[in-house]
């Protein structure tokens, strides 16, 4: 039985790259509304030290170690969840890399796509796009299993797709983007609904330089903002709605637009 205070009472969800910015925020927007998270991201101290802290609180949290670029990796997450759930309520894709990996200083000094190695853009396609579908993929049979799964694919302005300097990020979320209009359409047969989820603007995480001028940093967004839509993506009102572009910045604008009513303290 679900409460106001802890309205996803017995929902599971696996988060990916949920160690870190806005994954981290989500898992932990999502756990203290009650769910069940399975928290994933590639082994190491952020991923240890956000779980311990999330067990400290009592929170329903499980780690799941996952480099989603691997399919080996993958298989190998998919393999213990499953040994520990019959079904999973929501996937959240979210585990991506930014700019920074291939122009540190890409805010101050873009640099065109023909200088950008091509290593790099191998290394975000794989993680941004590629890694959404190996996850989607793998885990699939669970999410099947709890008639209606559900999906949500973490994407990203589309003006980032188009901004001078922005190769190969820009490309890696408007594949993912088409990659989530086509997961859409697959799993309609099979009752799953698939979603995208975004921040509206720059936010406040890792893949922002430290050296940044103070106006660009004021105008960042907090990681928090997306915690409010992917809670009720997560809940039994969200039931049946698929094909959404939701951005987190307009999310009071959406839930009047669409008869839903924001909870308390909803960003908008």
């Amino acid at each position: 039985m679900t409460t106001s205070a802890r309205p996803l009472e017995g929902v599971r969800v696996l988060v990916t790259g949920a160690s870190s910015g806005i994954g981290r925020a989500m898992a932990d927007a999502l756990l203290q509304a009650g769910a069940e998270v399975a928290a994933s991201a590639r082994p190491g101290e952020r991923l240890t030290e956000a779980v311990a802290r999330w067990e400290s609180l009592g929170l329903a949290v499980r780690a799941l170690p996952m480099d989603v670029r691997d399919e080996k990796s993958v298989e190998k997450a998919c393999v213990e969840l499953a040994s520990v759930w019959d079904s999973l309520d929501l996937l959240v894709n979210n585990a991506g890399i930014g700019m920074r990996t291939v122009n540190p200083r890409f805010i101050e000094e873009p640099k065109p796509f023909w200088e950008v190695p091509p290593d790099g853009f191998r290394d975000v396609l794989a993680v941004n796009c590629t890694g959404y579908f190996l996850v989607a993929r793998t885990f699939f049979p669970l999410i099947a299993a709890k008639t209606p799964g559900r999906i949500v694919n973490i994407t990203m302005n589309h003006a980032t797709m188009r901004r001078a300097g922005f190769v190969p990020y820009g490309p890696s979320r408007a594949a993912a983007e088409s990659l989530s209009r086509i997961m859409e359409e697959d799993a309609k047969s099979a009752g799953i609904t698939v979603n995208m989820l975004l921040p509206g603007g720059a936010t406040s995480t890792g893949m922002i330089p430290e050296e940044i001028s103070p106006a660009f940093a004021s105008a960042l967004l907090p990681p928090d903002i997306m915690g409010p839509p992917i809670v009720f993506l997560a809940s039994p009102e969200a039931a049946g709605i698929t094909g959404e572009r939701i951005t987190a910045t307009q999310w009071e604008a959406w839930c009047s637009e669409h008869g839903v009513a924001p909870r308390p303290g909803s960003a908008g």
